[in-house]
This record gives C-alpha cells, sequence and structure tokens, in this order.
C-alpha cells in the first residue's frame, strides 16, 4: 500500500482478481474486472478486462458473430466505479450500490480476443453518494460511454 499523507491508503497497482474481490463482492462468473492498473484518488481509476470466446454471455448473443453484450460493458464500468468508490471511502463502506444509469452509448461492437479498458471519472461526491464518468476503450478506441451514479452504504 501506497501511503497519501493526510489521506488513506490506496493499494499498490496493479490490483488483480484476488485483490479486487476484497473490495467489492463479485464473484465468477459476475466479476467483469480483471484487472486495476491505475488509481488516482479522486480523480480516475483505469482497469481492464479481457473478452475471452469462453464468456457464457457470448454463447447466445449474435451466435457466429459473438459481440458482448452492451449491458456487461456498463456493468464492467459500475464495478471499476465500485472498487475507486470502495478505496477512497478506506475500504470502510458496506458496499457500493448502482443508483442510475443514463447517457449510455455504444459505438462498436466488443470482441472476443478484445481487451475492454474502463476509465471511470468521479465528477463530484456529496455524503455518501458519488457522480461518475465511464468510458470503455478497446485498442484506443471507445466502444461505449455512460454517466452513473452509486450510494456508498
Amino acid at each position: 500500500m501506497t501511503n497519501i499523507p493526510g489521506e488513506i491508503n490506496i493499494p499498490a497497482m496493479p490490483l488483480d482478481t484476488v485483490a479486487i474481490q476484497k473490495y467489492i463482492p463479485h464473484r465468477y462468473p459476475f466479476l467483469l474486472v480483471d484487472r486495476v492498473t491505475s488509481i488516482v484518488l479522486g480523480d480516475k481509476i483505469v482497469a481492464y478486462r479481457n473478452i475471452s470466446i469462453s464468456e457464457s454471455a457470448l454463447q447466445g448473443h449474435f451466435p457466429g458473430d459473438p459481440v458482448l453484450p452492451g449491458v456487461f460493458i456498463i456493468e464492467g464500468l459500475a464495478q471499476t466505479a465500485a472498487i475507486f468508490g470502495q478505496i477512497a471511502q478506506g475500504g470502510l463502506s458496506k458496499g457500493c450500490l448502482l443508483t442510475d444509469v443514463s447517457e449510455a452509448r455504444f459505438r462498436q461492437p466488443v470482441r472476443p480476443g478484445d481487451r475492454l479498458i474502463y476509465e471511470v471519472k468521479i465528477q463530484r461526491q456529496r455524503a455518501h453518494f458519488i457522480w461518475f464518468d465511464g468510458t470503455a476503450l478497446v485498442d484506443g478506441e471507445i466502444v461505449a460511454t455512460a454517466k452513473f451514479s452509486a450510494l456508498m452504504r
């Protein structure tokens, strides 16, 4: 852990799935974040997920031309935000509940073999609510964006 003077400890990067599971309750097959690569406390978090042909979500979604459903992209962004919220709260929160998703836009399909990068920024925070902007990228190209909020319990 890296100690920021006068603030909470942030974990050393990268965080693998074992470390991620200390911050959020999701487990296979619902854990949609493979690794957290960077955190700038109070600003942004970057994580990723490797998309494999064996993903259960791809088995029946456009057979022969598999595309990751957009809801999984949004959920991955939300899980990344939950990790960020937990770390920002010093890991003291009981959990993070998604309260709103708006302005979700899907620009390109995500396919097996892609590395889906999640970038989540905090827009504002009040009491136990945090508002986020999320961007999902593949090969540097934006594939999805969304604004969302969460309640830190």
